[in-house]
């Protein structure tokens, strides 16, 4: 079925809420400029007739907002790794009853910046988490409800450091060994779903990086181009 779980199974107790559209996340390190790319993807969906919700993870909710302050500016507190698990997991389930079910329900698309691979990877790979328990428990704060596509923007270390010319926040302070476990885990998730991650070059400049990502998309839904034909034609 559309919007399976992150973890692949098909025919999930969330049912198929889309209307028309798709769910699409963007993915990879702090540094690889994921979310520079989020609106003018969503523009130019917008120019092919599409309605687009743009949305961050955790976040685009009140209480989502409020656990991310929790999850990334607080340096005073000591969270357990289960317990930062569970707390991206709780924004999360915000998120999908809030803002992501409901689009896909009348048929708009969903582009978020992370969604739940980022917690398999962030928590799981690099922070010592078995993944498969991370995907059950997301399982169940989606309701089994995942993307149709992940573009995950694939990035080096040094390049994306350099990139990061800004406070770092909770998580991205912990270092480059870190860092290096992140890019592995999401590589590592990349070979295990070939078919639903999409790997795209994230060192190259981000014009070129937002057409490989148009370019996965309308691979993904080739009924696309006829409205995209159209654009140019007009």
């Amino acid at each position: 079925m559309s919007h399976a779980a992150d973890h692949g199974d098909a025919g999930d107790a969330a049912g198929d809420v889309r209307a028309a559209g798709g769910f699409l996340v963007l993915e990879g390190i702090d540094g690889a400029g994921k979310s520079s790319q989020v609106a003018p993807l969503a523009d130019w969906l917008r120019s092919l007739g599409r309605e687009v919700v743009t949305c961050r993870d955790p976040g685009a909710t009140p209480t989502g907002d409020a656990i991310r302050a929790i999850l990334l500016d607080r340096r005073d507190l000591r969270l357990d790794a289960i317990a930062e698990m569970l707390l991206y997991m709780a924004a999360r389930a915000q998120l999908v009853s809030e803002v992501i079910r409901p689009a896909l329900a009348r048929g708009a698309w969903v582009l978020s910046d992370r969604y739940l691979l980022a917690n398999v990877v962030y928590q799981g790979h690099a922070g010592g988490i078995d993944p498969d328990v991370v995907r059950r428990v997301g399982d169940v704060a989606t309701g089994g409800l995942g993307p149709d596509l992940v573009l995950l923007l694939d990035i080096d270390l040094a390049t994306a450091a350099r990139r990061m010319n800004r406070p770092l926040d909770r998580l991205e302070s912990r270092g480059d060994e870190y860092r290096g476990r992140l890019r592995a885990g999401y590589r590592a998730e990349a070979d295990r779903e070939p078919g639903r991650i999409v790997v795209v070059d994230a060192t190259r400049g981000p014009d070129a990086v937002q057409e490989s990502l148009r370019d996965a998309i309308l691979a993904r839904w080739p009924e696309l181009r006829t409205a995209a034909a159209a654009r140019w034609d007009a």
